[in-house]
């Protein structure tokens, strides 16, 4: 076939591929238009509610309230700090669980992805009995070393960490499994050692689960309430972090806890926003 003749043929296929849908199509996908329907509604009639009863001329208002103002600053440093630490240990583990074949490599998987199924508060619990003043670790490290961890802001970043990791590891484990392993013998044929075959092979061709597993274990770290509320409590400028912060305020002043949600969710749609166009595809 020469050259014309396949353009002329894929200008046709063109043309067939962007004309009217067969009409069997369109009723195939008719019966699920009503369940698909009322899911969006599900999903996005809160988020109008939200936006039609915010007090907008007194936003600025509210979002000046010194109670706001901390919880945001510390949502936004217990966060930073969380993914900092998620980056470091998330990243070696999801590594190792994706290239180990160790029959006992699926067990550590479960027990890695345990706090996506915890409830909340549970993980809480666990955090008190680990690092509380009588905890397996926290009793050690007060007798030791004079330090508590319970109801300070170390706490709300070790319940951030414990409930978003979890996200993280999957996904950039997944992204790491499907890696051809030939870029591994081939980078250390060439004499590179485990550590610079991890850094300088792997972790470039799996940026993008890098992105997408930190922009789902950052949206779970700012949301987190139950772990961090049982570990940590809730004190302004200390523990009391936007989520608490909502809670909080809905009893005395409901218009701030809307203006501090709103935040929440322009700064949530922001960034998986932005890294949705650049990464998430």
């Amino acid at each position: 076939m020469t050259a014309p003749q396949r353009e002329t043929r894929a200008a046709r296929s063109g043309a067939a591929s962007r004309g009217p849908r067969p009409r069997g199509a369109v009723r195939t996908r008719l019966p699920l238009l009503v369940p698909a329907g009322v899911g969006v509604a599900l999903l996005v009639l809160p988020l109008l509610a939200l936006l039609l009863r915010a007090d907008w001329p007194s936003l600025p208002e509210h979002l000046a309230a010194p109670v706001v103002g901390q919880a945001l600053r510390l949502s936004a440093v217990t966060t930073s700090v969380t993914m900092v630490v998620v980056w470091l240990l998330g990243t070696p583990l999801a590594w190792l669980l994706a290239r180990s074949d160790h029959p006992l490599t699926a067990w550590a998987r479960a027990l890695v992805t345990v706090p996506l199924v915890l409830p909340p508060v549970v993980g809480g619990v666990a955090l008190l009995l680990t690092w509380g003043r009588r905890g397996v670790i926290g009793g050690w490290l007060e007798e030791a070393l004079g330090v508590t961890i319970p109801f300070t802001t170390t706490a709300v970043v070790l319940a951030e960490v414990f409930v978003a990791m979890p996200f993280y590891v999957i996904s950039v484990e997944g992204s790491m499994r499907a890696l051809d392993r030939r870029y591994d013998e081939v980078a250390a044929t060439l004499g590179a050692g485990p550590v610079r075959v991890f850094r300088t092979v792997a972790l470039p061709l799996v940026l993008p689960g890098i992105a997408a597993g930190s922009a789902l274990a950052w949206a779970r770290a700012l949301g987190e309430f139950g772990a961090t509320i049982t570990f940590a409590g809730s004190f302004p400028g200390r523990t009391q972090t936007a989520p608490l912060g909502v809670y909080s305020a809905l009893e005395q002043d409901p218009d701030a806890a809307i203006a501090l949600a709103l935040v929440m969710l322009l700064v949530s749609v922001l960034v998986l926003g932005l890294l949705r166009t650049r990464w998430l595809r």
